[in-house]
C-alpha cells in the first residue's frame, strides 16, 4: 500500500478479500463461539451476549434453556426466576424483560418459531441488526455482515470505513466481499480482534495481515513481544 496514492474501491476490494484470505489461514476453527442448538438458543443468547463475554453466557445459559426449552416455556416465566438466573450476565434485569418479551412475541406472532428473516427479527425486543445478523448467519446459513465492537474497529483499522455507525460499517462492508462470505469473515474479524488486534495495543509485529492494513504500527511492533500478547 502506497499512503501517498488514494485507494481506488476496485484495490479496496483486492485488499479486502486478502485480508480474509490471510485470516482464514490463521484462525481455522472461527465460529460463533455461543453455545446454541437452535435458532431459539442462539437468538437469547446472542441477546444475553450484550456487555459481558460469551464465556459468561455459556456458563449461564444451559440452566436457562433447561428451565426454558422454547418460545413457548420462556413465553411463560417468572420475570422474577428470569433474573436470578441471569444475574451472572450483568443488566440482567433489562435482560430479563427483553427475553421474556421475546418468548411472548415468538409465541403470539411467529408461532412459538423464530423468524428467518431480518425484518421481522427487529421487530423483537432487544434485537437489533447485529443480532438479527448473528441468527441469520448461524442458524439459518443466510449471509449478513455483523458489526460488533470488534468488527467496527478492525474496519476502521483496515480503511474499509470512515464511520463508527454500525449500519454504515455495515453497508461499507458488504461490496468488499463476496456475499457467500459475509458471515465467516465477520468471524475471522472477531477472532482477530479477540486474539491479535486489541482495542488498546494491537499486537502488530505478530500480525499476518500487517502488510495490508493502513494502521500497522501503532501497536506493539517488536515480533517476540507482539507474539507473547497474542491470545487464544
Amino acid at each position: 500500500m502506497d499512503p501517498r496514492r488514494p485507494e481506488t474501491p476496485l484495490a479496496r476490494t483486492r485488499r479486502a478479500r486478502r485480508v480474509d484470505r490471510a485470516l482464514a489461514e490463521r484462525y481455522p476453527d472461527a465460529r460463533c463461539e455461543l453455545d446454541f442448538r437452535s435458532p431459539f438458543e442462539l437468538l437469547i443468547a446472542t441477546v444475553l451476549s450484550a456487555q459481558t463475554t460469551d464465556v459468561r453466557v455459556n456458563q449461564t445459559t444451559p440452566e436457562l434453556f433447561d428451565r426454558y426449552p422454547d418460545a413457548a416455556a420462556l413465553a411463560g416465566a417468572d420475570v422474577r426466576d428470569l433474573e436470578e438466573i441471569l444475574r451472572p450476565t450483568g443488566f440482567f434485569r433489562a435482560k430479563s424483560r427483553a427475553v421474556l418479551g421475546i418468548g411472548q412475541a415468538l409465541v403470539e406472532r411467529f408461532g412459538g418459531e423464530v423468524p428467518a428473516r431480518l425484518e421481522d427479527l427487529v421487530t423483537l425486543p432487544g434485537v437489533g441488526r447485529k443480532t438479527a445478523n448473528v441468527v441469520l448467519g448461524n442458524a439459518f446459513g443466510i449471509p449478513g455482515i455483523t458489526v460488533d465492537t470488534h468488527v467496527a474497529r478492525l474496519s476502521q483499522r483496515l480503511g474499509y470505513t470512515t464511520s463508527d455507525d454500525p449500519l454504515v460499517v455495515e453497508k461499507d462492508l458488504q461490496p468488499l466481499l463476496e456475499r457467500r462470505d459475509w458471515t465467516m469473515a465477520c468471524h475471522r474479524l472477531i477472532f482477530h480482534g479477540r486474539r491479535t488486534c486489541f482495542a488498546r495495543r494491537p499486537a502488530c509485529g505478530a500480525c499476518p495481515v500487517a502488510a495490508l492494513c493502513p494502521s500497522a504500527g501503532i501497536g506493539e511492533n517488536d515480533p517476540e513481544r507482539a507474539a507473547a500478547m497474542l491470545k487464544g
